[in-house]
């Protein structure tokens, strides 16, 4: 019995002191409770005010930092898709300029060749004039003047980029003669060009006319 009673009297001082210790406890709680309110109480309004501001431009600044960056990354794509179109656009003008330059000069040599073409009867006749035309008396004059025209006229092909082919004494070539007729002719060697029956001509690197030939068997 002894021995009970001194564990009820053990157990309800303990119970004591832990009741003193909530009470201390709840104390100090309070207590820091109440000075943090008085604190915030002991703040005048400008110093609420300013705190206030402070705690939103941080804030704002926070936002803004991620909005700016949101935008930089937006801006970049931007101007990346800018560029690649402007360098497709360029490269498509320079495509057009190329082609456009090309069909200009491909329309031009058609022009010029059928010109051409149509030119070369007259030097024939140019040319058959001026062996028949007399070298020496009243006719002679006539004779330098038909020289004078077709000099000029051949020089104009010449600019345009016609010039005849040399074939007398060539190996014969049907790329760019055509044998009319063949003679026998034992100084000259087999298929040479033995004599030019009609000049040919080329316009630039292509044939505008064959020329006509008699070839040496």
């Amino acid at each position: 019995m002894s021995s009970l009673k001194m564990m009820n009297k053990e157990r309800a001082v303990e119970e004591k002191d832990f009741k003193r210790e909530q009470e201390e406890n709840k104390e100090v709680l309070e207590g820091e409770e109440a000075s943090k309110v008085a604190t915030e109480a002991d703040e005048t309004p400008e110093e609420a005010a300013a705190k206030a501001a402070a705690m939103e431009a941080e804030a704002r600044e926070a936002f803004s930092d991620e909005n700016l960056e949101e935008k930089q990354d937006k801006k970049d794509i931007a101007i990346e898709d800018l560029t690649d179109r402007l360098k497709r656009s360029m490269a498509e003008f320079d495509n057009f300029r190329k082609r456009s330059e090309k069909e200009k000069a491909t329309m031009f040599d058609m022009g010029a060749r059928s010109i051409a073409e149509k030119i070369l009867p007259v030097v024939d006749n140019f040319e058959r004039a001026m062996v028949a035309a007399p070298k020496e008396g009243d006719g002679k004059a006539f004779a330098d003047g038909i020289t004078m025209i077709y000099n000029q006229l051949k020089k104009t092909l010449e600019d345009l980029g016609v010039k005849p082919i040399d074939c007398v004494g060539q190996a014969f070539d049907p790329n760019f003669h055509n044998a009319v007729m063949h003679v026998e002719d034992e100084s000259l060697g087999e298929n040479v060009v033995a004599e030019e029956l009609l000049k040919g001509y080329m316009y630039k690197d292509s044939v505008l006319r064959h020329s006509m030939v008699k070839v040496a068997n």
